[in-house]
């Protein structure tokens, strides 16, 4: 039975560790980015605010999804199954990794459009717009784990 929660509570660290691991080095992709298009235009800060916060949202996902299985579904408890645990293990992982790649991609996305922004280009909208495809993925991804928590809770 311990061995049930402490494979849980592993996929619940590795989906907060990796996401919010993914969010760290995305959130840097582009705000090295923003650093270096200041120096050329001042004025957009406000937009390269917005592009390099971004890749930070998929690091709340994984909290999210530990909400989820612990307050929703109630399945990190004592009496967990093998069957559960390894469920919890499995989305935490799957949202884990898909977090992490999804919000490094996602910044480097963001650091192009900051970088074209800095050259004068008027790209803010569009790069938004491109950016969030890979968002996308962290959102179905997040999807899965509620799939996955009520299906076995």
């Amino acid at each position: 039975m311990d061995t049930n929660l402490l494979l849980a509570y592993l996929g619940v660290g590795l989906m907060i560790a990796l996401s919010g691991i993914g969010s760290a080095y995305g959130v840097t992709i582009s705000g090295n980015a923003a650093i270096g298009a200041l120096k050329k235009n001042e004025s957009a800060f406000g937009n390269f605010l917005v592009l390099t916060a971004l890749p930070g949202t998929q690091g709340l996902y994984g909290f999210a999804g530990y909400f989820m299985f612990q307050n929703i579904f109630g399945v990190l408890t004592p009496q967990i199954t093998a069957i559960q645990a390894a469920a919890v293990f499995g989305g935490g992982l799957a949202m884990g990794l898909v977090g992490l790649l999804s919000s490094i991609r996602q910044g480097q996305v963001c650091a192009n459009g900051i970088a074209a922004i800095g050259q004068g280009h008027n790209v803010f909208g569009n790069t938004l717009i491109l950016a969030v495809f890979p968002e996308l993925y962290a959102i179905v991804a997040l999807a899965g784990v509620f799939l996955i928590g009520s299906a076995v809770a």
